[in-house]
């Protein structure tokens, strides 16, 4: 069974940090990029970060240039993103999601084939 479970979220100060993790069950990353997006209630889900697998090539929201970082270890068929200088507006929920992309680093949420339920992240001001 295809899975993507997100873990690592919480409660943090404004100029904190957490670092969120996506791993995967039932399949593996190796032709997928990966990404992670986010969403608040009444709002569209945006994309925050993409990582095509193979390559390492990343794409980043202008809003999380410079303070979030998104990497990916092999051997743990897992994906990371490091949030630095956390702000009162990057409170979301922030999900991992999968596209069957092995080139591009795909920002479209609706070409993303897999998607965790989400973890929540609350940055208190």
């Amino acid at each position: 069974q295809v899975q993507l479970v997100e873990s690592g979220g919480g409660l943090v100060q404004a100029g904190g940090s957490l670092r969120l993790s996506c791993a995967a069950s039932g399949f593996s990353f190796s032709s997928y990029t990966i990404g992670w997006f986010r969403q608040a209630p009444g709002n569209e889900r945006e994309v925050v970060t993409t990582i095509v697998w193979t390559s390492g090539r990343t794409y980043y929201a202008d809003f999380v240039k410079g303070r979030f970082t998104i990497s990916r270890d092999n051997a743990k068929n897992t994906v990371y993103l490091q949030m630095n200088s956390l702000a009162h507006k990057d409170t979301d929920v922030y999900y991992c999601a999968a596209a069957d992309q092995a080139m591009i680093a795909v920002r479209d949420r609706k070409q993303y084939d897999y998607w965790g339920p989400g973890t929540q992240v609350t940055v208190s001001s």
